[in-house]
């Protein structure tokens, strides 16, 4: 797997993100993606050769292997990342749509017609909105692959012996080693809390957006209250004034 270039591809959406998003893109890539390249691929690399149990039943050991490792730790962590990371083109696929309709207004209304956009970047309207639900997207996958995890193997834990029953064709009860277990627990445990951090930076992320727009509308309605009370003001004056002008009018027609 080209992990450059899905790196060379997700560091384009630095441009239109949080500080959150920052840190985020930093440690998948530094915390997960860097470690699982240079040190998870090998540690899991020889896990179903030594895979041992004590039994010469013909096809025990690989039933036996399957049943306790449905799937790679590995692979499970491959899928995982490539998940995780495919909401954030969405906000890239949204600002290319942006600059794709800014490109087709100038050339059918010239050059100094007015621009669709300020900032096709810019989070605001339906980029934000994108941006917010990739962060959702991005959080629910995180939490759905920590549960298979956990619920596939319990809390995350690797013991050194498994033991193997009723599963056809081993007899009776088969004990089976797993090889390496405590490195492989502490990559299982590094890769976990570092899926942990990620989930946390996420929801500080959707809380910051979502205060940041609140304080943003709460503002703009304060400056739209302000407005109308000052035309209100600015009218009532306008009222006594020419009150004021009839009344002086009448009393010098009467001195008159």
């Amino acid at each position: 797997m080209d992990w450059k270039t899905l790196q060379a591809l997700l560091s384009g959406v630095n441009k239109y993100s949080t500080a959150f998003s920052r840190i985020w893109l930093s440690v998948v890539f530094v915390f997960r993606v860097l470690v699982y390249v240079v040190a998870a691929e090998r540690v899991w690399g020889d896990e179903q050769k030594d895979f041992d149990c004590n039994t010469r039943q013909p096809g025990c050991t690989n039933v036996c292997y399957d049943y306790f490792f449905p799937i790679s730790h590995i692979r499970l962590w491959a899928l995982q990342l490539i998940f995780v990371t495919c909401p954030s083109l969405l906000v890239i696929m949204h600002v290319a749509y942006r600059e794709d309709r800014e490109k087709k207004n100038r050339e059918k209304n010239g050059e100094n017609c007015p621009r669709l956009y300020s900032n096709t970047g810019k989070k605001h309207g339906g980029l934000w909105w994108t941006y917010l639900l990739s962060l959702f997207f991005k959080l629910i996958i995180e939490i759905v692959f920590l549960y298979l995890l956990h619920k596939m193997w319990d809390s995350f834990d690797l013991p050194r012996l498994v033991k193997c029953s009723k599963v056809d064709p081993c007899p009776n009860t088969v004990d089976c080693y797993i090889a390496r277990p405590t490195e492989k627990r502490v990559f299982t445990y590094f890769m976990v809390g570092a899926s942990s951090i990620c989930i946390v930076l996420t929801v500080c992320e959707i809380f910051y957006l979502i205060f940041k727009r609140v304080v943003r509308s709460v503002q703009k309605w304060k400056k739209s209250t302000k407005r109308s009370v000052s035309y209100s003001k600015a009218s009532t004056c306008q009222c006594h004034l020419k009150t004021e002008e009839k009344d002086n009018k009448s009393q010098t027609r009467c001195v008159a």
